[in-house]
């Protein structure tokens, strides 16, 4: 009998890699979305990269409500919890978020503990690991880092990340099945848009090409290509000695400003930033924008992934970041997300 994996949220960036990843291995994959008629696009989508969507089917879940879940959850050997919404725009409030976030994640984790998944594969975030004071210059970023949801700076999405994932380990802790979930934490997710479905992190780099950053903020993250972070997800279904833990899903780093330079040098036609922006001035935006306020903690610091154990666990090696910022810009050129003319 074919092992079957429920994938939350698979019209997603990252759920969908992994849904192919599953379905070329030769898995049944039952993928929630919020409306079958909508979620049919990520199935012919699936169909034309390649993919044999036969062994693929949709049920409607939302993660807002209770229905759905119990059945997407049945018979299910390994549950990829990877849906997550992200705001467009960061609320005031620094806990608005966390109500539905955590309340999601309790939905998805009870109902797959409660039906017998042998493990639940969690997708959290570096978010959740780097909101702390005092990181200083220069921040190596370890499995057992926590951010400080109560850390004033720390804006909706972080906080809501981290009391979402803390939660999780609460309740498996409590009901001593810890060894059954595993979350992985990727930092900035590039690599190919194949799918015509790119998250957040590709807005970065399309608006390094339209002019959104006249000046680009002094922010360095780790970095992980897509096809990588899938790898991860699924290696970590059956991986031993990974239950339990947390694995950072990330390469190098590098600067906003190195990844506008390596895309001039790809593109010299495209008009591409070339200023940095003074921190103090970050900060000033931030008081006026949201979307600039959720960056300013991290202003200054060079966020390095501690993720060696992540190869040793799963014997998935990054590629480097240059080769995910590349592909992202590639694939959205290919799909007009960009224009170059």
């Amino acid at each position: 009998m074919t092992d079957l994996v429920l994938v939350t949220g698979v019209s997603g960036f990252i759920a969908s890699h992994v849904a192919a990843r599953l379905l070329g291995e030769g898995y049944a994959v039952r993928g929630t979305v919020r409306n079958k008629d909508k979620g049919q696009k990520i199935v012919d989508a699936l169909a034309a990269a390649g993919s044999d969507t036969s062994k693929l089917e949709l049920v409607e879940a939302d993660l807002s409500a209770d229905a759905g879940w119990k059945l997407a959850v049945q018979d299910c050997r390994f549950v990829q919890h990877i849906a997550s919404p992200f705001p467009l725009e960061a609320p005031s409030d620094r806990e608005a978020l966390v109500p539905a976030a955590r309340a999601g994640a309790m939905r998805v984790i009870e109902q797959a503990i409660g039906a017998g998944a042998e493990r639940v594969i969690m997708t959290s975030s570096m978010v959740s690991m780097m909101g702390q004071a005092g990181r200083g210059k220069h921040m190596i970023v370890k499995e057992e880092d926590w951010s400080d949801p109560d850390w004033k700076p720390l804006t909706a999405y972080p906080v809501s990340k981290t009391r979402a994932e803390r939660a999780v380990w609460d309740y498996v802790e409590s009901q001593n099945v810890k060894s059954r979930l595993t979350t992985v934490c990727p930092g900035l997710v590039f690599g190919p848009d194949t799918y015509d479905n790119g998250g957040a992190s590709l807005a970065i780099i399309k608006g390094l090409f339209t002019g959104a950053f006249p000046m680009v903020p002094r922010i360095a993250y780790p970095i992980v290509d897509v096809r990588d972070c899938a790898s991860i997800h699924i290696k970590a279904m059956t991986a031993p000695n990974v239950g339990g833990r947390r694995l950072i899903a990330g390469a190098n780093t590098l600067w906003i400003s190195d990844i506008a330079d390596i895309l001039r040098k790809a593109y010299p036609q495209a008009k591409l930033p070339t200023r940095v922006m003074p921190d103090l001035l970050v900060k000033i935006a931030g008081v006026f924008d949201s979307s600039i306020k959720s960056i300013v903690p991290d202003v200054g610091t060079f966020h390095e992934a501690d993720a060696a154990y992540v190869s040793s666990l799963t014997g998935v090696i990054p590629r480097p970041a240059k080769d995910a910022v590349l592909a992202a810009a590639k694939s959205l050129i290919e799909n007009r997300k960009i224009d170059l003319a």
